[in-house]
């Protein structure tokens, strides 16, 4: 057994000391060779365990995001393929490795439409092409939900487990997919010839298929066997419960899966009729959870420790919400980009130097408001941030007055139904 240990611990090392010259600027010719010489092969536990011991010695993980996809490159010939496990029909990682193969679908369509635009005859028509083109787009764009999912409920689990670096250089990855999707977008929405048409396709076009490609490759080989290695029956029974906030990529879960019955009835210890009480009157748990649900905003509480402690659920979320990410630190909730500024709202509230941070953004057609507030005691001590989002779209819209009842078709509860 020690012996085993030691071929491991051998491994990591060298893997560590490969990855290290790569990132120094030897050439991934040179350092693949010494990989196979080395290493000979490997599995994705220590690949992670690799990445891990990089952070841990300094190096940051935008440096280990830039490198990652070459990483994969010189590894993919050690990395021992290891047959997939067997789950149900409908386990959540059977509904993301299914999501992954209609993305190939997606991909593959988008690499013939894109074909047939490079290799056109000059003055041919390419209207079917790019309409096809367009299409396979709006069908790849769905990989958002799956890239939420993945990182609100899988990272979520995987860092309870002590597992941080992967998640951290994935989710990094995650948001420059999303951006050259949104370049890929604004490109296929403009209006060009037929010769532009083909450098799209073979710059930024080809650039998409590959790093979309590289994700799949990533998420089948490394991040979905870690995770049936890592989770328990419970976990996973909490990520299929939670998985329905963030919708279905391209394909619906199958029938055949069962979370065990005891996490289903699992819910809040106290009675629904006890009355909690409050300096301003006492609710009981049942008014106090529909009072949350109809609030006409979304809100979120932070705690003094940085971890997510609570949020509302009402029907019509802007941003989705999980109750995996209870108790989960809120830098962890974002992706890298965004940390810096979420980090310098809280030191400002937790310091007393500000009290309320504010944004507001178009989203798919609405004007989202969104306010942070700092949340304190009587005594003014630090108890956390609440977070506050609203769809202020019909708000902003309002002009005039209206004194007398009347009511809004769409608020009604068949409406709502």
């Amino acid at each position: 057994m020690s012996e085993l240990i030691d071929n491991r611990a051998h491994r990591i090392r060298a893997l560590k000391d490969i990855i290290t010259r790569l990132h120094a600027g030897e050439a991934p010719d040179a350092v693949r060779d010494s990989l196979r010489t080395i290493v000979r092969e490997t599995d994705y536990s220590e690949i992670v365990a690799m990445e891990q011991e990089l952070m841990a010695g300094g190096m940051p993980v935008e440096q280990i995001m830039s490198m990652c996809d070459l990483h994969s490159q010189v590894t993919r010939e050690v990395l021992v393929q290891l047959p997939p496990k067997h789950v149900a029909p409908g386990h959540p990682a059977d509904t993301m490795r299914r999501e992954n193969e209609a993305l190939r679908g997606a991909l593959l369509n988008m690499r013939v439409a894109m074909r047939e635009i490079r290799t056109a005859p000059a003055g041919a028509d390419i209207a079917a092409p790019l309409l096809q083109w367009r299409q396979a787009y709006n069908d790849l764009m769905d990989v958002e939900k799956h890239y939420q999912r993945k990182e609100n409920l899988l990272f979520t689990a995987l860092e309870a487990h002590g597992i941080t670096g992967p998640s951290k250089v994935m989710w990094g990855k995650d948001d420059e997919i999303r951006g050259l999707l949104k370049d890929l977008g604004a490109a296929l929405h403009q209006q060009a010839s037929a010769e532009e048409w083909a450098l799209v396709a073979a710059t930024l076009g080809e650039t998409v298929l590959a790093s979309v490609e590289e994700m799949i490759y990533k998420e089948e080989n490394i991040l979905l066997p870690m995770c049936l290695d890592s989770f328990t029956e419970e976990e996973w029974a909490r990520i299929w419960l939670d998985s329905p906030r963030y919708g279905w990529c391209l394909v619906e879960p199958l029938d055949g899966y069962r979370p065990p019955e005891s996490v289903v009835r699992e819910g809040l210890k106290l009675a629904s009729s006890e009355a909690v009480q409050l300096p301003t009157g006492n609710l009981t748990l049942d008014q106090l959870t529909a009072l949350f649900s109809a609030l006409p905003v979304d809100i979120t509480f932070v705690d003094a420790d940085d971890r997510v402690a609570f949020f509302s659920e009402g029907p019509d979320r802007i941003f989705a919400r999980s109750r995996a990410i209870i108790g989960r630190k809120v830098q962890n909730c974002h992706p890298p980009r965004s940390v810096e500024v979420v980090d310098r709202i809280l030191a400002d509230f937790r310091a007393g130097r500000q009290n309320v941070a504010e944004f507001w953004i178009e989203l798919h057609g609405r004007f989202v408001h969104i306010r942070y507030f700092a949340v304190r005691g009587d005594a003014g001590a630090y108890l956390g941030t609440l977070e506050v989002t609203q769809d202020a779209t019909h708000i902003r819209a309002l002009s005039g007055e209206r004194r007398l009842l009347a009511y809004d078709e769409n608020h009604t509860m068949g409406a709502a139904e």
